[in-house]
């Protein structure tokens, strides 16, 4: 199966944990993306979604999916997003789609984060995937020079054809963090989280998965935690 079969095979496993008559967080990225396809299928079963991005929430509504603000919905059923890394343990490493704080947010208020994903991203020890951190711009400098302190090799993430800093939906910027091998991803996470500047750290551990579901050669293997 290619890469592309395998993550639309998990977008249609997942909507086994869609609770009718509910609002479902919706994450960003292209298994995201995947899932949002299907989601449009059953689009009668449910109140409508929160988006963690506004690529996310373009998508949703173009298959007129009725897009909730966080600020007006009291509980969410269940969030449901990819990962560019995820433990045995259900830690992830999340945010090459650049919307890790957004994610973060609308993970925390779900009751359930089910985890989409090909094989190739369960790993045993994070880190081999650049770790992003958004960051206020006028911190970026003191923020890598803290970075580099904890043992890693960060780089301003660009913008696509350009010499200047990618800005997320927040007004970020992201730096990506190499050359991580993280053998406790909570307590990196609450490190990184009180760097000052910092936004948020693309790190899901302290909220990790609850379920994860991986693409692979032979079908959909279920992970929970």
């Amino acid at each position: 199966m290619t890469q592309d079969e395998l993550k639309q095979a998990v977008a249609a496993a997942a909507i086994a944990y869609v609770v009718d008559g509910e609002i479902i967080g919706v994450g960003t990225g292209s298994t995201a993306n995947f899932f949002i396809d299907e989601l449009a299928r059953i689009k009668h079963r449910i109140k409508g979604a929160v988006a963690s991005s506004e690529a996310t929430a373009a998508r949703l509504r173009g298959h007129g999916i009725t897009v909730f603000d966080l600020n007006d919905v009291a509980a969410i059923a269940v969030y449901v997003d990819g990962a560019d890394e995820i433990t045995p343990a259900g830690a992830m490493i999340k945010g090459g789609g650049a919307a890790l704080t957004r994610e973060k947010i609308v993970a925390s208020v779900a009751a359930r984060f089910v985890c989409i994903a090909d094989g190739s991203k369960l790993v045993d020890t994070l880190g081999r995937f650049p770790l992003p951190v958004e960051v206020l711009p006028m911190a970026r400098a003191a923020v890598m020079r803290k970075l580099t302190a904890l043992g890693g090799q960060p780089k301003l993430r660009l913008k696509a054809g350009s010499d200047a800093g990618f800005i997320t939906d927040n007004g970020g910027e992201i730096i990506d963090v190499a050359g991580l091998s993280i053998s406790d991803p909570v307590a990196l996470e609450r490190e990184i989280n009180q760097i000052p500047g910092v936004i948020a750290v693309g790190l899901f551990a302290l909220r990790g998965a609850d379920v994860c579901l991986l693409g692979e050669g032979d079908g959909v293997r279920t992970l929970t935690f």
